[in-house]
Parts: C-alpha cells; structure tokens; sequence
C-alpha cells in the first residue's frame, strides 16, 4: 500500500523525542505525518493494579531480544502512543553543567558534549514549562543556572517525606524538591484541589495515569499536535527499514508493516527517527543498502555502540515510623552527584520512588529470603516502607551495543559492570544514614521488581546512546543539530543522540533537544 500524500516531515515514534518534536512543529503549517508501532494505552482498572502492570507485565510489548550470549530476554519496552513516557515517574531533571564537559569517573572518562549546558538551557526552561515541572530552583546546590524559575510550584512533602527532608538537613545533607511533571494544583496544605487533574495518588511511577494528570508525551503533545489540521497520525505502524534515493544521499520512502500483515510506504522530505536507543540503532541497521553496506549514518561505525542505560538501583527501606504517605516521589538529593569527601569520581544521586504496596512487596518476597524481618507481614511492610531510587552513570563503551542477526533479531551486548563503584558507594552511603533517617538500619532491601527485570540487561528505561551526535563525523552519527552526517534529510531526536548519560533521568534532556532541533527544522523548512 502506498500513502499518496507528499509530506514534510515524518516522525517516527510519539515519546519523548518524537511527541514533543511533533508539537513543536505543529503550528508550523507543514505537513507532518506521526508513525506510531502501538496504540492508545487501553484505560482501564488494571492501569492502577500493581499485579497487573509489575507482577505480570501486561502492558510490556510481548517481545524479546538476546544478549551477548544469545539467550532470550523480556526488555522493558511499551509501544503505545506516548512512548515510554506512559509509564514513566516524570521525574525531569536535568544534566548537571558538568555532565556536558568531560568528567573522570572511577570506571573511565565520561565524554564531553559537543554542545554546551548554556546552548540547551533555553531549551530546558521551555521543557520544564510544557510539561508542567513542579519544582523550585535554587535548593538543589549541584544544578545549573536557570533562565526561568519553574512554571509550578513544588509538589509539598507528605508528612513522613518531611521529616525525612528535616532529618537529610539535620546531616548537613541538601535534599530538594524532586522536580515531576504533574497536572497539579495544590491547596495551602498541598492536597489537590477541586479542580486539579493530579488527584495525589500513589500510582505516579511506572503506572500509567488514568486520569491524565501525569505530563507524559501523549497527554502533553501529541494530542495537542493532532488538532492541528496539517498533522495526522497512523498507529498500528511498524516501520521496518528506510530507503534512500541512488545516491544514497537522501531518505525517500518509509517503509512499514501495519498490523494486518501488510506494507506500507510513506514518502518525505524530511525523516525523523526517534524510536528509543535501541530500536532507532536497529532501524537504521536494518536500512542497509549498497550505498550504507553498513547501515545508515553509519559511515562512522557507531550506531547501535556506545548504549547507555544507567546504573540503577531500586532500593527499600524500613521505617521505624509508619509511612503513610502515597504521593512519596516528592524527595531527590545530590550531595554526592560529582564526588565525596572520601571519593575523588561521582557517585550519582539519590531520589524516592512511587510508594511500594503489599502486592509489590509479595511479588519481591522470593528475593528477599533471609535480608526481611520473618515478624513483618507484607502489610506491615508497606506501611512502614520508604522508596529511594539511586542513579549513577553508566559510561559509553563501544562494545556494549545493539546489533542485529542474520533473522533481524535485536541482540543487546552489556558489561553489566561498568563503573558500578561509584553506585556501590552511594548505597554505603545511604545505609550509613539509614539510621540517623529514621530507619531500621539492617533492612534495606533491592526492590528489582520495580525495574521490570529479572536480570540487569532487561532494565532498558532509561537507554541512551546509540546513535550519537558530535562534531567529528569520524566518530559520530550525527551533527550537533542531530542531522546524519551521511544523509541530507535523516534526523533523529530521541535519547539515541546522547554522547554521555550522566546520572539523573535522561527525558527532560530529550525534551529539551526535541525543542531545539524543532526550531533547526522550522528554520529549515521555512
């Protein structure tokens, strides 16, 4: 099947890069075509069941890939209109300056940006405005200078949250105000108002929000985008590999399969690629021609190398004190984002997570023999646990990459060891302060079901890196306007682009980026 209409632009994927990118150039007036491989996440119950979204997975694409030593895993991928801002914690920071220089790290050098925090400042402002960031600059010591002080206030701590805050300050510590993307009106006591979206639930992270009160790609931008009569979209779209005209020079035909079975074709001027790191990588390999033997953008070798994904850990403690809270992603802390008084290399940081239930708790009991208390039901568990979330940066290995079999299967090599001194550290430095926070010193327990995984390989959430940009086309993919050395008219806007990860959620950089190369594309397109 061929689609008669000429379009402007294509953009393949509506997450984070690609939804935004989409809303940024909806009142262009051109003719902008969104390709999207799911649906509508269905609105439903289970939305807000943690049996149905941790337990079993249900809204988890039925897909799997293999490792570097070709077994089988489930990754953590949901293809729905939205991306995987759908089940995001909306917790959008962003990249400390230093993150875009080049920074020593235990484990190696952490690679400098060929842009600067000041050229994505701007950028990040607008972002933290459209996605109705909740959050105060100026409390957290390790950010950046920002153009704007957040559109939003912050979201308030729940008590236990603020004796915790109190407790961090009582160290000498500098907690903050985690900065979410909420449709959030608070009253003086920070309940939600009569009138707020956000109803201040404990299903804001890795749930899907029934009530549209969490900021993610769909709610915020693409349907937004969509009433615009020069923008439409297709789902049910899986766009299986790009075709260039003889030269070589230039993407002319997208080239997908819908879910009937049947191929489609969509014709451009310009093609946007922002699919995820890892299927973006495994498009433009799968685009090879005798012109790209090696892929396309691929002249430099190195797409699909060089994928990031954070070194992560899911962590519960538990309080002495009851923990009622249900709104707990309110907390982050930085002190040890760039170093310690004892480490001379970043840690990472520190955040809470959405607040764990019993069916949580039950479905990590296996984990857990011989580390919990035997006398505490999982109720008890749970009311009396604390959630922290810690970060710390994977650094871009050329050897840790996305390949593709002779099948097109998507093979995923990872040193599931690297740099992970510095997150070590940072727990040490957690549990020394457990019992100073108020918490049972001896019980601080991995909450890996959290990260939809059984194994560190399948904790894809945060993916980055795969097609980066830079000045040198010798080793890069892409140019500072995330344009393809390569090709004329071949860009890509999602988390693929980033040379370096750093150590705080990477969606609020993507967004910002989105932005930035949405006023290149406007300028271009005239």
């Amino acid at each position: 099947m061929a689609d008669n209409e000429h379009y402007d632009v294509i953009i393949i994927g509506t997450g984070a890069g690609g939804g935004t990118l989409a809303h940024r150039l909806a009142s262009t007036g051109k003719r902008i075509l969104l390709l999207e491989r799911g649906g509508y996440l269905p609105r439903e119950r289970d939305n807000w069941e943690s049996t149905a979204v941790f337990v079993k997975g249900k809204y988890r694409a039925p897909e799997f890939w293999f490792d570097k030593h070709g077994d089988r895993f489930p990754p953590e991928v949901n293809y729905y209109v939205g991306g995987n801002t759908k089940f995001y914690g909306a917790a959008l920071f962003r990249l400390r300056p230093q993150d875009f220089g080049e920074l020593r790290h235990h484990g190696g050098l952490s690679p400098a940006w060929p842009i600067r925090y000041e050229d994505l400042e701007p950028y990040y402002t607008q972002a933290e405005h459209l996605y109705l960031v909740h959050g105060r600059h100026g409390e957290d010591p390790s950010e950046g200078q920002a153009g704007a002080q957040y559109a939003y206030p912050p979201v308030q701590h729940e008590p236990r949250i603020q004796q915790l805050s109190d407790d961090m300050e009582k160290r000498g510590l500098h907690p903050f105000h985690l900065p979410i993307g909420v449709n959030l009106t608070q009253d003086e006591h920070g309940r939600a108002t009569h009138e707020s979206v956000c109803i201040r639930c404990n299903r804001v992270d890795g749930f899907p929000c029934l009530v549209r009160g969490k900021a993610d790609a769909q709610v915020i931008c693409v349907d937004p985008a969509l009433e615009f009569p020069d923008v439409r979209m297709e789902t049910g779209t899986n766009v299986r590999r790009l075709e260039t005209d003889p030269s070589g020079r230039s993407v002319t035909t997208v080239v997908a399969e819908l879910e009937d079975g049947t191929i489609a074709r969509f014709r451009s001027d310009i093609v946007v690629v922002a699919c995820g790191a890892v299927n973006s990588a495994a498009l433009l390999l799968r685009s090879a021609n005798d012109r790209h033997p090696g892929g396309l953008a691929n002249s430099s070798d190195v797409v699909g190398r060089h994928y990031m994904r954070h070194n992560n850990l899911a962590l519960m403690a538990i309080s002495k004190e009851p923990n009622n809270t249900l709104f707990q992603k309110t907390l982050a802390m930085n002190d040890w984002y760039l170093g310690a008084d004892d480490w001379d290399y970043p840690l990472g940081g520190i955040q809470m997570l959405g607040k764990s239930d019993s069916d949580q708790i039950r479905g990590e009991a296996p984990r857990w023999a011989g580390m919990a208390s035997p006398d505490m039901p999982f109720e008890v568990l749970a009311h009396h646990a604390v959630d922290f979330w810690l970060c710390g940066e994977d650094l871009p290995q050329p050897d840790n990459r996305v390949t593709l079999d002779d099948q097109g299967e998507i093979h995923l090599a990872l040193d599931e060891k690297n740099n992970i001194k510095g997150l070590d550290r940072l727990q040490h430095k957690l549990r020394s302060n457990l019992e100073h926070l108020g918490m049972h010193p001896h019980h601080l327990l991995p909450h890996s079901l959290y990260l939809h995984k059984g194994m560190p390989i399948g904790a894809t959430a945060h993916q980055a890196g795969t097609v980066r940009f830079g000045a040198d086309p010798r080793s890069s993919a892409l140019d500072v306007n995330c344009k393809a050395h390569d090709l004329d008219n071949l860009y890509v806007v999602d988390t693929s682009f980033f040379p370096s990860i750093g150590a705080v959620n990477p969606s609020l950089t993507a967004i910002a980026n989105a932005l930035r190369v949405g006023d290149h594309l406007a300028e271009r397109l005239g």
